[in-house]
């Protein structure tokens, strides 16, 4: 089933110059980058973003960090897009993701972990719809979808 999801390089990969090699592995494997913005995410957006966290001890720092550099914000498309970022992105805690991950290879820290990438089809709607209005997201074909799809 092709999906939608949200996706967002946090401070710290755009900090470490990271982009390019991560975009590269979504591309590699096969997925479509429908939207993309470089942005700085206000205070209040971040709160609304990370609103099933607010009762938590981190989520003050969670907000600061969010917000204290810019973020790379996308709506990727493919195949259980969902599922599949979330695989390619790795556990939450880098220390505990596998080598070859997104967190795994680049983070150390779950304080500092690299990716944030929608969890289920309602995550993905709400994140996309906070970050990204209709007509930003494009509808196009790649050359090589015959070579990735049946």
């Amino acid at each position: 089933m092709i999906q939608k999801t949200y996706v967002m390089l946090k401070p710290d990969a755009i900090a470490r110059r990271y982009i390019g090699k991560i975009l590269t592995r979504f591309e590699d494997k096969g997925l479509k980058i429908v939207a993309m913005k470089l942005r700085m995410i206000s205070e209040e957006i971040a709160k609304e973003h990370y609103g099933e966290h607010k009762d938590k001890p981190f989520f003050d720092g969670l907000i600061k960090y969010i917000t204290s550099g810019p973020v790379l914000t996308m709506v990727i498309e493919g195949d259980e897009a969902i599922s599949v970022v979330r695989k390619l992105s790795g556990a939450t805690n880098p220390q505990e993701a596998d080598f070859g991950t997104i967190r795994g290879d680049f983070g150390m820290d779950t304080g500092r972990n690299i990716i944030h990438s929608s969890d289920s089809p309602e995550s993905a709607s709400r994140e996309i719809n906070l970050f990204f209005d209709e007509d930003e997201i494009i509808d196009y074909s790649m050359s090589d979808e015959s070579w990735i799809y049946e």
